[in-house]
């Protein structure tokens, strides 16, 4: 009878611990709360607490395990470089966890991000321009280009000579854009432009000399708040981290 009982306290136990772990490879335990853990992870980037993703999950742990204990085995953890490598990850996490304390402490709210859709909106300007542009090196080949023009040449054509890679192939091309997506002098003669005209003077940048012309001009296409919010919202957050940093940086004491 003692020997029923005590076989029967023992089975108890021995439950008792395989409730407290998925499963045990060479003796050693892998916890359920490590399983737990995992899974909230992969919930908070949008997947589902479900019996096929708890296996899928069971079976990289103790895949894990398994190569973990060979590696012990070896004596890889004692390696300088792995060591360092060890270091740096171990480094790296803390440093990402305290960044992400940091914004919970301190959250981008609804009014700082309508406050900074309103200054983007503002320098935006109300009139956005269609321009085009051919790029030359030296003055001389602006003029010539400008007398090319001058005698009915087409601006598209000649825009095949543009040093500005990003619109030659497309007729000198540069789309939508406010004033202030260029250089001073750059949007100082082309919003001087009438329609379908371009520089007869030409232009010179930082980036050389351009032959500007202007195809149309349109008031402001600025995207409603709900389409952005969410960038706002990410720049926002890189903003005060970036202070947060470089006021730990300043504050430190180094020697």
């Amino acid at each position: 009878m003692m020997r029923i009982v005590a076989f029967s306290l023992a089975a108890l136990a021995s439950g008792a611990v395989l409730a407290q772990n998925i499963a045990v490879v060479n003796n050693r335990p892998i916890p359920k709360a490590r399983e737990d853990a995992w899974v909230k992870q992969l919930q908070q980037q949008g997947q589902q607490d479900t019996p096929e993703l708890r296996k899928m999950i069971k079976e990289e742990l103790i895949r894990r395990e398994v190569f973990l204990q060979e590696a012990q085995k070896r004596g890889l953890a004692e390696k300088p470089e792995v060591k360092f490598q060890l270091d740096v990850q171990r480094q790296n996490t803390l440093i990402q966890a305290l960044m992400r304390d940091e914004l919970q402490k301190n959250p981008i709210t609804d009014a700082q991000i309508q406050a900074e859709y309103d200054k983007q909106k503002q320098a935006a300007g109300s009139k956005e321009y269609r321009a085009r542009h051919i790029l030359v090196e030296k003055e001389e080949e602006a003029k010539a280009i400008v007398a090319e023009l001058k005698k009915g040449a087409k601006f598209e054509e000649l825009a095949k000579k543009s040093k500005d890679p990003g619109s030659a192939n497309n007729g000198g091309d540069l789309d939508w854009a406010g004033p202030d997506a260029y250089v001073k002098p750059f949007s100082e003669a082309m919003v001087k432009l009438e329609k379908g005209k371009f520089t007869e003077t030409p232009v010179q940048t930082q980036f050389g000399w351009h032959v500007i012309r202007l195809d149309d001009v349109r008031d402001t296409q600025f995207p409603p708040l709900a389409q952005v919010q969410g960038q706002i919202r990410e720049a926002l957050q890189q903003q005060r981290v970036q202070a947060f940093v470089e006021g730990l940086r300043k504050n430190a004491k180094v020697q």
